[in-house]
């Protein structure tokens, strides 16, 4: 599994809007081949901020089938017009599983 993390600066008074929009583009992502599962966090001192964490099964899921897919580019249209700057996304793959905790 690997995890796709991008933080997302969505421009000053457009966070709703592009909430509205992801709504509708998460329905696209979630049908491509390799991907498992994904979550959207607002910061809580930046609300202008966002991460986005998508989990494919390979690397080549995201980087070689979304993003050379037809898709992609209805993707693009509905969520790149919000950024500034253009997000930053990074590939991690995990090394040590915590052990969790009990409340």
């Amino acid at each position: 599994m690997v995890l796709e993390v991008a933080t997302l600066n969505i421009k000053t008074g457009l966070a709703p809007d592009f909430e509205k929009a992801f709504n509708q583009a998460q329905k696209i992502i979630s049908k491509m081949e390799g991907y498992i599962s994904h979550e959207l966090k607002r910061c809580i001192e930046d609300t202008n901020k966002y991460l986005l964490l998508v989990r494919w099964k390979t690397l080549e899921a995201h980087t070689d089938g979304f993003r050379n897919s037809a898709e992609y580019q209805d993707w693009k249209k509905l969520l790149h017009h919000f950024y500034e700057p253009f997000p930053t996304v990074e590939h991690y793959v995990e090394t040590v599983k915590g052990l969790g905790f009990r409340v």
